[in-house]
């Protein structure tokens, strides 16, 4: 028997006083007529969201029909208040006396946000408990911590609203925001009795409850949940009742594990589904306030010679997913970590999202750039790998990487293509590479990755390996020992896959292959001359590095992590070129810069500004001269193996693939690819995501969605959110606030090119190799043993 029907009379009163927090479609609780649904109008979902007056069928709602997720969700925008990012680059005052004036009461500034920021500050300062203060010398970690606090509960709200509407849950059956003391006290305290110190702090709250199918739904903008809560649903679920988890985005694998756990005998009554739909924050871009925001943007590189295009609007700040992402990305692993739990701990800490600690940087690449519009702007966006375990281990470093990326970017449009080479040659120390590329991190990179390549190829041949083995078992032979002609070696493009259309260009693959060839130099090594073999020794010889070790060690240049850098500034070659290739048709806001040989704004940077190209020449000399690897052979002698070589971007070749295949073998990437200039996007199942912007910023941060919003509620910008240092969890129940978009983005047109996948050259001189020119030679030495007796 339920205890419900010993309340109704106070079921109005107490549901209420309710506010939203997480959403859970709680299913089970006993049916209430009409007439006491009645009596309870605030909790109805069809009066607070406008949602109809009937109950959609069963069927068609998450949990039903066997399906795990809203097919396209991310069409669907919907939007909260996050004002703290219009201050995200908020600095503390100069003096410590003129921050003390701001007090520790932000209330004391009702209109003056920056000022309500120095007060918090302050207060968290001014904390006893050391466990709970901020470190002094890191306001930047505790300003990004407090500007995803602040979003957490509003984007949780927002989310509420976004999937209450799609799914129209309405209908006297359908209550929004109640709690399970409201509902049920006797069950309540039941529950409380049965599970002890398992039970949420106060209570389990409710996002939408229908009585009559007696199904719960949780809302989780993020893909996380609050464990506490997961104990009151598996005793739920053994009292009939079914609870369906609805994720903004991809659970991660500790949420998985554990609603498998909890569900394990509950024979189904505990899922999940996600709807993906794209969350929109909403605030201004504050002059002054804003972090800096120039990557990919013409009009907002500084101290060059060349006079560029006014910056639209005037300034250069945050706009878009990707500068949200890359300029919230903590510095250091130590303050990753310190955010990460402060925001883990924290009010609607179970709403947050994969923020940039979810993002694994060491894989950012370019993927997509639109059709540069004089005056307006440049839609881009990155892919990156997910981090699989942000909390524990979150990412950090975002902005170098995506630096590295818009600063190859414009060092490939800047400087003339001839100029894309570098060369390790003992024989050629005046040519390792182009003075001005030497000055660039783009040229740092190829220089780097030609010594890297040489160390790999060794690598690859270690008789200690099984590959190593047979590698050196089936070279020729002089006086019963394997003798190796010396080579060239080079890593150039393949074509890249692409796709041009919906003004802009796709960038689907862009692999690298590994060319050998044989060589010899002049310089010797440290062995002398190595042994004398015949063409069709050589040839034999060639044909075995080719078939056992080329291949391995171009897995590696395409996948190993020593090379992502390159793979990185790579990709940024082939959107430059795209660039080039539209400005030649009508001048861009890149003209200037375009063949203007003026690098200076993209300078090496970091750690690597000292950066000689001498020291990398000299340092491989050294190796060439007394050996990086020497191999003792069973067969009685000693090898050591050199290599010479270099690397060439001046051409890059690209094939356009049809859109037949575009769309099989990447359904709906253009939409994911739009949507994620508002916010990160999950591709598919892939382990990856898309951050996007656009370059045009405004004097709002509003982005810019094509859908009508559905009705939108009255919640006001509120930065109560303020981290301490890790603390404990505490439940919240934000009001919602924004609306929901459900219209979806536009159609998927062909393209621009009818191509029907013949290679396509860019344009003159850019056509052909990635990682080319200077070659490789590997030089041996048998040195016999004299027998020891």
């Amino acid at each position: 028997m339920s205890y419900l029907t010993r309340i109704r009379t106070r079921l109005g009163v107490r549901a209420a006083m309710i506010a939203v927090s997480a959403g859970l479609l709680v299913g089970g609780l006993p049916l209430l007529d009409a007439q006491e649904a009645a009596a309870a109008p605030r909790n109805r979902c069809d009066q607070k969201y406008g949602t109809p007056n009937t109950a959609p069928p069963a069927t068609s709602l998450p949990g039903g029909n066997n399906r795990d997720a809203t097919p396209n969700a991310e069409q669907y925008v919907y939007d909260y208040d996050n004002p703290s990012l219009g201050y995200d680059g908020l600095q503390l005052p100069a003096s410590e006396r003129e921050l003390a004036a701001y007090g520790k009461d932000p209330k004391k500034w009702p209109n003056d946000r920056h000022k309500q920021i120095y007060a918090r500050w302050n207060r968290n300062q001014a904390n006893t408990d050391a466990s709970k203060r901020w470190p002094k010398a890191d306001f930047g970690g505790w300003l990004e911590a407090t500007i995803r606090l602040e979003g957490n509960g509003k984007r949780g709200a927002g989310f509420e609203r976004q999937v209450t509407t799609h799914y129209k849950l309405g209908g006297p059956e359908w209550l929004c925001q109640g709690s399970l003391k409201a509902l049920d006290k006797k069950l309540y305290n039941e529950l409380k009795a049965e599970l002890g110190d398992k039970f949420p702090n106060k209570d389990r709250r409710f996002d939408a409850i229908n009585r009559q199918t007696k199904t719960i739904y949780e809302f989780k903008a993020g893909g996380r949940f609050d464990y506490k809560e997961i104990h009151v649903d598996k005793a739920l679920a053994r009292r009939g009742w079914k609870v369906v988890y609805i994720f903004g985005e991809e659970p991660d694998d500790l949420t998985k594990r554990k609603l498998a756990e909890v569900d394990a005998d509950g024979k189904g009554k505990i899922s999940r589904y996600k709807h993906a739909a794209t969350p929109s924050p909403k605030y201004n871009n504050n002059t002054g306030y804003n972090k800096p925001a120039g990557q990919m943007n013409p009009g907002c590189q500084t101290t060059g010679t060349v006079t560029l295009a006014a910056r639209p609007g005037n300034i250069c700040s945050s706009n878009g997913a990707a500068d949200r992402i890359v300029n919230g990305s903590p510095k250091s692993q130590d303050q990753a970590r310190r955010i990460a739990q402060a925001e883990r701990g924290g009010a609607n800490g179970s709403q947050r999202m994969r923020g940039p600690g979810g993002v694994d940087f060491s894989t950012l690449e370019l993927r997509y750039v639109g059709t540069p519009v004089k005056g307006k702007g440049l839609d881009y966006s990155y892919k990156a790998g997910i981090n699989p375990d942000p909390d524990e281990n979150p990412s950090f470093g975002g902005k170098e990487k995506a630096q590295l990326v818009s600063d190859s970017f414009f060092t490939w449009m800047a400087l003339t293509p001839e100029k894309f080479w570098v060369n390790l040659n003992p024989d050629e120390p005046e040519r390792i590479m182009d003075a001005k590329f030497g000055k660039t991190d783009a040229g740092r990179i190829l220089l780097e990755a030609d010594l890297r390549m040489k160390h790999d190829f060794y690598g690859a041949m270690d008789p200690k390996t099984d590959l190593g083995k047979r590698f050196w078992d089936s070279l020729a032979r002089r006086n019963g020992a394997p003798c190796l002609h010396g080579m060239r070696n080079w890593i150039e493009p393949e074509p890249a896959q692409v796709r041009e259309q919906d003004g802009g260009i796709y960038i689907l693959d862009a692999p690298m292959k590994l060319n050998s060839v044989p060589q010899e130099t002049n310089t010797p090594g440290p062995g002398g001359k190595g042994c004398d073999l015949t063409k069709a020794e050589i040839d034999h010889n060639q044909r075995v590095v080719e078939t056992l070790i080329v291949p391995e060690v171009k897995k590696q240049i395409n996948s190993a992590p020593q090379y992502a850098d390159l793979r990185r500034v790579y990709t940024s070659r082939v959107a430059a070129e795209w660039i080039r290739q539209q400005d030649a048709k009508k001048p861009t806001d890149f003209h200037k810069i375009i063949n203007s040989n003026d690098v200076t704004r993209w300078p090496l940077r970091g750690e690597n500004k000292n950066w000689d190209r001498n020291d990398v020449f000299q340092k491989y000399v050294k190796i060439f001269k007394e050996g990086e690897f020497k191999y003792n052979l069973e067969y009685g002698g000693e090898v050591y193996v050199y290599s010479v070589g270099g690397v060439d971007f001046s051409k890059a070749p690209k094939k356009n693939i049809t859109k037949v295949r575009f769309d099989v073998e990447n359904p709906r990437l253009p939409q994911i690819t739009d949507r994620s200039k508002i916010a990160p996007r999950d591709y598919r199942d892939t382990g990856t995501q898309f951050l996007g912007g656009n370059t045009d910023v405004k004097a709002s941060g509003d982005p810019k969605p094509d859908p009508t919003p559905t009705p939108s509620g009255t919640g006001k910008p509120d930065p109560s959110s303020t981290p301490t240092a890790p603390s404990s969890p505490a439940p919240s129940t934000p009001a919602p606030t924004g609306g929901s978009n459900t219209n979806p983005p536009k159609g998927d047109d062909d393209g621009g090119l009818a191509d029907t996948g013949a290679q396509v050259g860019l344009i003159a001189g850019i056509a052909a190799a990635l990682l080319a020119a200077g070659g490789g030679l590997v030089w041996w030495k048998r040195r016999r043993q004299t027998p020891q007796h």
